[in-house]
């Protein structure tokens, strides 16, 4: 019985590997003809905030990578989700914090910065006078729960 236990525990690990990402080179070119999925699984829902999924499905069970394209002057209100991520800033500079209110205490993250998004940890962020771009890796399905209700902007007021 053991013997059967272990056979199958490999081979679900196995499994499990053979369904990571599938193979993807992607030059800028290739990016900007991605569709956009604007307020999708794992993104702040707020309007004017382009989303493309670089890879995988944030929906979905696995490694995903998703790409945001915040303009200037946008603010992020404290969120969580359930999946740890992990993000870079590509462009731009994007001002990003921990805790349950946004704040002034927002870090500047120039091209180049990593930073995580530990799970159900909360966070927020904004741009100020110049937009930002960051690519956003987590482990699906993800989701957003904002802090305050009040506050998710996919809710219709």
């Amino acid at each position: 019985m053991t013997r059967l236990v272990l056979i199958l525990a490999a081979f679900a690990a196995g499994t499990a590997l053979a369904d990571g990402p599938k193979p993807a080179r992607l030059v800028p070119d290739d990016i900007a003809q991605l569709a956009s999925t604007g307020p999708g699984t794992g993104t702040s829902g707020v309007a004017g905030i382009r989303s493309v999924v670089l890879s995988g499905d944030p929906a979905a069970a696995g490694l995903y990578t998703i790409r945001v394209i915040v303009p200037p002057h946008t603010t992020i209100r404290a969120h969580t989700h359930r999946d740890a991520r992990s993000a870079t800033v590509v462009a731009g500079r994007w001002y990003f914090g921990y805790g349950d209110k946004a704040g002034a205490d927002a870090r500047a993250l120039p091209p180049g910065s990593f930073y995580t998004e530990p799970a159900n940890a909360p966070h927020y962020a904004q741009t100020r006078d110049e937009g930002a771009t960051v690519d956003i890796t987590g482990y699906g399905p993800s989701d957003t729960v904002y802090v305050e209700a009040a506050n998710d902007p996919r809710d219709a007021k």
